[in-house]
């Protein structure tokens, strides 16, 4: 498992997708950070993070993309599922490999963090409270990413319709408020992603989004695991 994970994780870094990742990562967290906090003259990064969603739910199929694709259309994956390893360990480490990739990306925020305090006193709390919120979004796009990932060869196919599913999931809470039926309505916005994630911005910690975002995360991780193991009896 681990020489899977040392492997998908490292050749983020022999091709040019990691880097372009890190890259646009970076890039748009600056311009955030500037656009609301520096420009303004606050401390406050609430609008940074809102913002910086969308980022995620475009960049995420960019990481979780190639994990399965790639080795289907270069015909190695029958090599690796005939290997002395469970279908689960395969799809964690290369779900783990996923989620390290976002954990730098991720540490933009620490970085900006920690230059704020050196002009103003931001509130740790609130910037930590909101990296755990983008890891728990970003957990569940990358597990989305790696299921739409095991049923296609084509990496674009995989990014396209990652972020097609990400966008539906996202922002499901807008088609919710043209549901005349009340309840409809509630079920709808309860499943935006954009609607959880939002409560952790405004620095609000809810068990029932980490339930949630939690849960979606296992369902798709148990998604991939039937599509491959599905792969290797084919």
């Amino acid at each position: 498992m681990s020489a899977i994970f040392k492997r998908e994780f490292v050749s983020y870094f022999t091709s040019p997708v990691g880097y372009a990742v890190l890259a646009a990562f970076m890039f748009f967290s600056g311009l955030f950070l500037w656009v609301y906090c520096l420009f303004p003259g606050t401390s406050n990064m609430s609008g940074v993070f809102q913002s910086m969603f969308f980022i995620v739910l475009f960049i995420i199929p960019l990481i979780t993309m190639r994990l399965f694709a790639e080795d289907k259309k270069q015909k190695t994956d029958q090599a690796l599922l005939t290997a002395p390893v469970s279908i689960p360990s395969i799809v964690t480490a290369k779900y783990l490999s996923a989620l390290a990739m976002t954990g730098l990306c991720l540490s933009a925020f620490v970085i900006e963090g920690i230059a704020l305090s050196f002009i103003s006193h931001p509130d740790w709390s609130v910037i930590i409270g909101n990296v755990f919120g983008m890891a728990l979004l970003g957990s569940a796009f990358a597990a989305i990413g790696i299921f739409v990932s095991s049923l296609t060869e084509s990496v674009i196919v995989a990014a396209i319709v990652s972020f097609a599913v990400n966008v539906i999931i996202s922002l499901i809470d807008t088609v919710a408020s043209t549901v005349p039926v009340d309840f409809m309505k509630e079920l709808l916005t309860a499943l935006s992603f954009q609607t959880r994630y939002s409560h952790f911005a405004l620095g609000l910690f809810s068990l029932s989004d980490v339930i949630y975002f939690i849960t979606v995360t296992f369902l798709f991780l148990f998604l991939t695991d039937r599509a491959v193991e599905r792969r290797r009896w084919a």
